[in-house]
């Protein structure tokens, strides 16, 4: 084969996209659709709990556009990271999804399923192989055994034995958003430099065009580097736009590590054809000494309650850093006279919407804001620790004057009752790789059987 048409529509399964432009990708000859079903950028929630960010309904609608349109053209549906997290559970939400769609659109597809959970007795039973990346430090068996799952970031490897064991879909695990896209035109043989590139360029749909917001991209893979162009006509590629998404996840713009080696685009030349395609050459991929395993992993760190109220008074607003000091003192006291909880029992996070919230001590405008929103977020080894702790903290957070005010200001919850309760809190802790001698080895794949489709 000379050339690989990728086509990928969204940057994530249930985002949703113009129906029109995965249309449009089929028109211009895809040779394979490639989607992204998750991600770690919500945080730790999502693997901790083994459930998915994305409504089902929204993943249906997505699933339902995919898959008729794999049917039609007889091209393959690559969907990596099921179900937000890549748990098995995960995979097999997807599956199960995809598995009614099938049957009520009357579409014969085989489905093949990867699965990429490990167990912690497996791990640990070979530390010696498993090392930290920063700022993490070395494994234990302890902290595996303490995560309620542990997923393993596949490459491209186990995608590529199930479209040759048959596969029309593969609804894999974890797995890498490069190696979703880079599987298919790898096994055609293409060369690996501009395959990973245009894999990362494509991740995230229209994320590399002028306007995300209109539909995905196609990319054309050659032997000597692959041609880029949005899926909706009156959206575009431009040089700046294709060469800057190499800055997005990465550490360095020029490189970035896969399972099996470093893309290496330091190189690369960014050409527009015309006013809406971009051609990119110059690309190279590294092989690895050693392949290796992305691990992560997410446990409970405890259960938390929320509330929120607001300040809108002009006197506390212009020492709103003195009545945050104010209320945290305060909470200390509170608590340990009234629950006889010590520092350590418990948690808290006061954060400041509208003032400091997003970037904290190192905000630079310090001017008095018109209103503030104020988030306590109470974190306890139990639930109901959490919220009578909050509950102790309720009046403070409706009254609190400043020292200097002779009367009780009466700020606004935003809710009632305002203590919300978040139940399990999870935190990440394995940002480790460990070494295989098989890309395959961590992973479960599960072709399609003859009469699948």
């Amino acid at each position: 084969m000379t050339d690989v048409r990728i086509l990928a529509p969204t940057g994530m399964l249930g985002a949703g996209f113009p129906p029109e432009t995965l249309t449009r990708g089929l028109e211009l000859g895809a040779d394979v659709i490639a989607v992204d079903g998750g991600s770690t950028d919500s945080g730790p929630y999502y693997l901790g709990s083994g459930t998915a960010k994305t409504a089902a309904a929204a993943v249906a609608r997505d699933l339902r556009l995919l898959l008729r349109a794999a049917a039609s053209a007889g091209i393959p549906l690559i969907i990596g990271s099921c179900g937000t997290s890549g748990t098995d559970s995960g995979v097999d939400w997807v599956a199960g999804i995809a598995r009614e769609i099938l049957a009520s659109e009357g579409l014969d597809l085989r489905i093949a399923t990867i699965y990429s959970e490990q167990q912690a007795a497996s791990l640990g039973g070979d530390l010696d192989r498993i090392h930290p990346l920063p700022p993490a430090g070395e494994l234990d068996t302890a902290t595996l055994a303490s995560c309620t799952h542990i997923v393993g970031m596949m490459g491209h490897e186990p995608i590529v034995a199930a479209l040759e064991g048959g596969a029309d879909v593969v609804l894999a695990g974890r797995a890498t958003d490069t190696a979703l896209a880079a599987a298919y035109p790898l096994m055609k043989g293409l060369p690996a430099g501009p395959v990973w590139h245009a894999a990362k360029i494509v991740e995230c749909g229209g994320q590399c065009t002028t306007d995300p917001r209109a539909g995905g991209v196609l990319a054309t893979v050659d032997a000597t580097g692959f041609t880029i162009e949005p899926l909706d006509p009156g959206n575009a590629c431009t040089p700046t736009s294709v060469a800057a998404h190499m800055l997005y996840e990465t550490v360095n713009p020029f490189s970035m590590r896969e399972p099996a080696g470093t893309i290496v685009v330091s190189d690369a030349t960014y050409q527009a054809l015309d006013d809406r395609r971009v051609r990119v050459e110059g690309s190279r991929f590294e092989p690895a000494e050693q392949h290796t395993i992305k691990l992560e992993g997410a446990r409970i760190t405890g259960y938390e309650t929320m509330s929120f109220t607001a300040i809108r008074d002009p006197h506390i607003l212009g020492q709103i850093d003195t009545w945050a000091a104010l209320l945290r003192k305060m909470i200390g006291e509170w608590v340990t006279r009234t629950l006889g909880l010590a520092d350590g029992d418990y948690a808290i996070d006061l954060r400041l919407y509208g003032y400091d919230a997003i970037l904290d001590e190192i905000e630079p405008d310090r001017r008095p804001p018109k209103e503030v929103g104020v988030m306590l977020l109470v974190r306890a080894a139990e639930q109901a620790t959490a919220t009578a702790v909050a509950k102790v903290v309720n009046p403070l957070m409706l009254h609190l004057p400043t020292p200097d005010m002779s009367y009780l200001p009466s700020l606004a919850f935003a809710t009632s009752p305002a203590e919300t309760e978040r139940g399990a809190v999870y935190e990440f802790v394995l940002n480790h790789v460990v070494d295989v001698d098989s890309p395959t080895s961590l992973f479960r794949v599960h072709l399609p059987e003859a009469g699948d489709a």
